[in-house]
């Protein structure tokens, strides 16, 4: 298989197409992003990196960081964190309060805004707020093997500043007994979470022990195989807040989107993938990174559902 021409040929195809979806007009520092970027980067099994267009441009991670999020407070709470948190697909939009009121503040899934909320507020117990976006950014750093990943400020303090139903899904739990520090410290650590920056390279490398069932490339273990398992199936069924189905009906990869335009993509065993473009569709995904998964797993065959991808 020649990735590097499938990689070209997409970027070029990305790069004509007239549809590119809209800006997340409503964080005002992503609606100056430039929709005309895309990039892609794989990292393979093998210790390969195939990448084209803004690869190595970075980006707002929003979402897309609930992946990490999540491993971290795994870490520490185990399955107790499946007590406040659910593991079923919402069928609502990302940022909905509509299901907390008829299940009593206990958000359907980690990667809905609620669900992270309430990660957040896990990995925040027994620390400051910059300290918990410190651990995380450490976190990331190990799993990329590069110490220049960061929080982007700008984003973190227009987030903050219009951030209105995170802060009402986050009182509204609080209610409910299922936020157990202060909100606006809860709010801080979330917000300052989703701005932190990656490129497609970076966040490719950072999905590597997905790929690589826990294992750390490097060596050692992130976490065991059956924990890494289950965050891949959470990211197909959950990774795309109401167009999951979708998602896996067209791609068949576990993923997780952002509202900053990128897509982390997992194909175990075979590839951790990174797309951005930061037009979105109707809900709230990459619309051109979709269309890019889509592509690459028609020429490749990489998918959960696929007994090609793993011959």
């Amino acid at each position: 298989m020649d990735l590097t021409r499938i990689i070209e040929t997409i970027v070029g195809q990305m790069r004509d197409a007239d549809d590119r979806g809209a800006v997340a007009s409503y964080i005002p520092e992503l609606a100056k992003i430039d929709p005309a970027r895309f990039g892609i980067a794989i990292a393979t099994a093998d210790g390969r990196m195939v990448k084209g267009g803004d690869a190595d441009t970075g980006f707002s991670l929003q979402s897309i960081s609930k992946v990490f999020a999540l491993t971290l407070a795994l870490g520490k709470v185990g399955d107790q964190l499946w007590k406040r948190v659910g593991r079923e697909p919402s069928g609502s939009a990302f940022n909905s309060i509509v299901q907390l009121e008829r299940e009593a503040g206990i958000p359907r899934n980690p990667f809905i805004n609620a669900g992270a909320i309430v990660i957040a507020d896990i990995n925040l117990a027994g620390h400051r707020p910059r300290e918990a976006i410190g651990e995380q950014l450490r976190f990331l750093h190990y799993l990329t093997e590069d110490d220049s990943i960061a929080v982007d400020n700008a984003v973190a303090k227009s987030e903050t500043e219009t951030g209105f139903r995170n802060i009402a899904l986050a009182n509204y739990m609080r209610a409910f007994g299922n936020i157990t520090q202060p909100v606006d410290l809860v709010l801080g650590t979330y917000f300052h979470q989703c701005a932190i920056e990656m490129s497609c390279s970076q966040l490719a490398l950072a999905g590597r022990f997905l790929m690589l069932g826990g294992a750390h490339p490097a060596g050692g273990r992130v976490v065991s195989e059956r924990r890494a398992r289950r965050i891949c199936a959470l990211m197909l069924t959950c990774g795309h807040y109401d167009a999951s189905g979708d998602f896996a009906y067209r791609i068949g990869m576990p993923g997780k989107s952002g509202v900053g335009g990128g897509i982390l993509a997992i194909v175990p065993g075979v590839a951790s993938i990174a797309v951005w473009s930061p037009g979105l569709n109707e809900t709230g995904n990459s619309h051109l990174g979709t269309v890019a998964l889509e592509r690459l797993a028609d020429a490749t065959g990489w998918s959960v559902f696929s007994a090609r991808a793993f011959s």
